[in-house]
């Protein structure tokens, strides 16, 4: 039986290559100063290509790495060097995706700094644990947004007034239970 696909990292960083946001599932970075080595020599490896369009891959210190450059933020998906690069690819597509949706497709650093908490989640909804969990975007983002609950609408579909109403329903069944 094949193991599950597993992931060892999702990292977004800015066109300096500092830290956005950054989730470790695996141990092979035991401090955070090892994490922050791996982080800044894989920019540096990568800064020079054009992986705009679409996600590239490479193979760097025994990992499998795809990533994607949107505007000023590099998403990287980290696999070890077992692992489906097309799965890989899937997850970074995935997670960039639903970004996306959730900043409105102003995918940038300040914006993605005002919704770091956005991020997190669909952080995640994608991968728990190293296990890959969803690759569709927009699922992932209907999940982050919470409004994949009992009808309620889609998350772009709705007005300030209609979520707050939803929020206030919601918080009113959760104390009547």
């Amino acid at each position: 039986m094949a193991p599950c696909p597993s992931v060892k990292n999702i990292l977004v960083l800015d066109a300096e290559g500092k830290r956005v946001a950054v989730k470790y599932y695996a141990d092979d970075w035991p401090s955070a100063s090892s994490k922050m080595a791996f982080e800044k020599s894989l920019f540096v490896k990568t800064q020079k290509t054009s992986a705009r369009a679409e996600a590239d891959v490479v193979m760097f210190d025994g990992y499998i790495v795809v990533y994607k450059f949107i505007q000023d933020l590099h998403f990287f998906v980290t696999g070890g060097d077992e692992e489906n690069e097309l799965i890989l690819a899937s997850v970074l597509q995935g997670f960039s995706d639903a970004v996306g949706v959730l900043l409105r497709n102003n995918v940038d650093k300040r914006t993605a700094l005002e919704n770091l908490d956005l991020i997190f989640l669909c952080l995640d909804e994608v991968v728990d644990g190293g296990i890959v969990l969803e690759t569709d975007g927009n699922a992932i983002a209907e999940k982050v947004s919470g409004h994949g609950l009992e009808g309620a609408g889609s998350f772009t579909e709705q007005t300030i007034s209609q979520a707050l109403a939803t929020a206030r329903e919601h918080f009113a069944r959760s104390l009547l239970k």
